[in-house]
């Protein structure tokens, strides 16, 4: 075999292995590219989430115990037994945040996360209590809240169903946080 004839047979089995590993390979980049807005690893892109919700004080509205001095770390974002109530508006609880199926966001995309962190907006179409600070979570870059919305599916799920929400002039069943207008 001539040096020209070997470098033809390589050239024709590097082409064949080309043609079958190059669309896969591509493949497999877009999908990375896709699942991580940054770049990060799902590692990464977790503990990102979790530092984001630790300095955003997640924990304050959605894990049990909080607002009465002893946080139940055992079911951390799990949802909260005291509410805030609205004056005319209602009482509203810090919901279960972990991705419970039943109590909680299991049912939720992590797409139906970030939405709801930057527009206030339920899958369902309902909005969020006015008491969740989505208006100030809007202005997350993108990546910031896929990475929050990352770490919450990555949680173990916490079965914990929380009260309400109550309108205006319903009995609330649990602990409740006024806002309360000056006399005037």
């Amino acid at each position: 075999m001539s040096i020209h004839d070997f470098g033809s047979a390589v050239t024709r089995v590097a082409s064949r292995a080309a043609r079958r590993v190059l669309p896969a390979a591509f493949a497999a980049l877009v999908a990375a590219i896709g699942s991580s807005p940054t770049g990060a690893t799902d590692s990464e892109l977790v503990e990102r989430g979790k530092y984001l919700v630790t300095i955003a004080s997640c924990t304050d509205c959605h894990t049990p115990g909080h607002f009465l001095g002893k946080p139940d770390m055992t079911r951390h974002l799990g949802g909260s037994e005291v509410g805030f109530e609205i004056p005319d508006v209602g009482v509203f609880y810090g919901p279960n945040l972990t991705p419970d199926e039943a109590t909680g966001l299991g049912r939720w995309s992590e797409r139906d996360i970030v939405t709801a962190i930057r527009t206030g907006k339920r899958p369902d179409g309902r909005m969020l209590a006015p008491i969740m600070p989505w208006a100030a979570l809007a202005e997350l870059a993108e990546s910031d809240a896929g990475a929050i919305a990352a770490y919450l599916k990555s949680l173990p799920p916490v079965s914990n169903k929380v009260p309400g929400p109550f309108g205006p002039g319903e009995a609330p069943t649990s602990f409740v946080m006024k806002i309360v207008a000056p006399e005037k």
